[in-house]
């Protein structure tokens, strides 16, 4: 395999490769885009960090390309979808840094426990103030790590070592993973209420962007620290600075934010708060952490020549054509129908079952298995899941998964089963593949039949007259127009959930409206993704 690096890359990251004699290292640093083109169509592999940009035209002349290598965590220099339609392995090295992240948390939080940064600051102006500085231990503390990832696990080793009470939240891990660090697994609305110290470290998404606004803070107790080097937007930074400017919040330990550079007065205004400790992005700027992903991508390049399976792979690689034409459309169907249930899930996932019955149990299932695993995890975890890597990434977090073969067809020719196991808790959805389409046929105990469309809204409430026309009503009064209906029930009267299929997205207010009109024991509004993608 004949491999190019573009960028510099740690020495250690080279060795890798260079001990392998299959593969032929070429460094040619500082290529024009017209010279990496003209050069690109040689190499079997690119290994990049940010500068180089790996487009459609750099992908169109790779003739030769199977991998393209990002030594960092984002990877938006390369056009992922270009590469993936090529059939071009895209990796990164999200976990290089990991240890650079952990210990960067926990020196802004004692740099803003023991004042350091205004001490430095005071005594190199010629002071000597020691009673303006009186800090605050760490041990005793109430410490709240949401987000219980590699770097948030290793936050809590750290912390526990400061003799701290850490708890932790994490929807998306198991119990044993929670026992395996020694904490105590609760809930979000534990941590906001009862940590002295919060502690973020999750990715940015739809559901966890602005995590912590206004009513978050408010319920917390006085004198709580916040920390956020994760990622930007998670804490709202307006209510964080209202929270600090009202005494509600101690201090704050910043490392990331929504502009980066920081443009707005209200960042601004918040960098500049004497009880904020800023800093511009450093989570992973350390020695360590470069030679980390340099070799953490050198090593996925000789796990893909050993045929191992790839553990930070962004895009679904090559299948062979004949298995995938029989596949695709039930590939298809469970990364919906995982897509759909984890937006349902209040709980930590202990173990997913996937069940196979009719025709399809005949086959291998392995790469259904896999993509449904994928669509489960995707949302919730710091890297991006796909078939490559969904086992991999199960096997961290501590998920059991099972695959179960049914004889007996049922009431459908084929039909796939998710079952996720939590602590008191269990998620069922059944779907099958009709006329060309993806059909959900069962959620929980109900019987339904529906095809997912990009928006929709689940409820849940107690079946009386009236109740479908106050959810119309209310819908209609947001301009919400309703493009299909299901109605699920087990008796007159009793508990119903309908499902409806809508033609804009739902604003959170307008559920809250809906949930409160019907007396709703459950209501969710979903975003399907993977609907639109059909």
């Amino acid at each position: 395999m004949k491999v190019i690096v573009t960028e510099k890359l740690a020495h250690e990251g080279l060795l890798v490769l260079e001990k392998d004699p299959r593969v032929e290292v070429d460094v040619k640093l500082g290529l024009s885009k017209e010279e990496l083109i003209a050069t690109i169509g040689e190499y079997d592999a690119i290994i990049t960090r940010s500068a180089t940009k790996v487009d459609r035209d750099v992908l169109e002349a790779g003739k030769k390309l199977k991998l393209v290598a990002r030594a960092g965590v984002g990877i938006d220099s390369v056009d992922v979808e270009v590469a993936s339609a090529k059939g071009i392995i895209v990796l990164n090295a999200p976990f290089g840094n990991t240890n650079s992240v952990a210990e960067h948390t926990l020196a802004l939080l004692l740099s803003l426990c023991r004042n350091i940064p205004k001490a430095d600051a005071s005594i190199k102006r010629g002071e000597w103030n020691r009673s303006a500085f009186m800090g605050s231990e760490l041990k005793g503390k109430v410490a709240g790590v949401v987000g219980l990832s590699k770097v948030g696990g290793r936050v809590v080793s750290r912390l526990q070592a400061f003799e701290c009470e850490v708890i932790g939240c994490d929807p998306f891990v198991s119990e044993k993973r929670a026992k395996d660090l020694g904490i105590r697994l609760v809930s979000l609305d534990e941590i906001i209420t009862t940590a002295d110290v919060i502690t973020l470290h999750i990715p940015k998404n739809d559901e966890t962007k602005n995590l912590l606004g206004e009513k978050e803070f408010a319920r917390m107790k006085d004198g709580v620290i916040i920390v956020n080097t994760a990622r930007g937007g998670i804490v709202n930074e307006e209510a964080l600075l209202n929270a600090l400017n009202s005494g509600k919040v101690k201090g704050a330990a910043i490392d990331v934010y929504s502009e980066e550079p920081p443009k707005s007065d209200i960042i601004k205004n918040l960098i500049a708060h004497e009880r904020v400790v800023s800093v511009p992005h450093l989570g992973a700027s350390t020695h360590e952490a470069q030679v980390n992903v340099a070799v953490d991508v050198a090593r996925e390049v000789i796990r893909y020549l050993d045929e191992q399976p790839l553990e930070n792979a962004v895009n679904i690689p090559r299948f062979d054509l004949t298995l995938m034409e029989q596949m695709r459309p039930f590939l298809r169907l469970v990364n919906i129908m995982g897509d759909f249930v984890v937006q349902l899930l209040d709980t930590n996932m202990n173990k997913v079952t996937f069940t196979y019955a009719g025709n399809i149990a005949e086959h291998c299932t392995t790469p259904i298995t896999v993509c449904g695993l994928a669509a489960l995890l995707n949302r919730k975890v710091e890297q991006d899941v796909n078939m490559v890597n969904a086992n991999l990434v199960a096997e961290n977090m501590g998920i059991a998964v099972e695959e179960v073969k049914l004889k007996e067809p049922g009431s459908f020719s084929n039909m796939v089963t998710i079952t996720i196991e939590g602590p008191n808790e269990k998620r069922i959805i059944a779907g099958t593949h009709f006329e060309g389409m993806p059909r959900i046929v069962q959620l929980r105990d109900y019987q339904v039949d529906f095809t997912p469309e990009e928006f929709m809204l689940i409820l849940s409430y107690q079946d009386r007259p009236g109740m479908i026309g106050k959810i119309g009503m209310l819908l209609g009064k947001h301009d919400i127009n309703i493009a299909a209906m299901n109605l699920g029930r087990r008796e007159k009267k009793g508990e119903a959930m309908v499902i409806l299929s809508l033609d804009s997205p739902l604003p959170s207010f307008v559920v809250e409206e809906i949930r409160t009109a019907t007396e709703a024991n459950y209501a969710k509004s979903l975003h399907m993704i993977t609907a639109r993608q059909g």
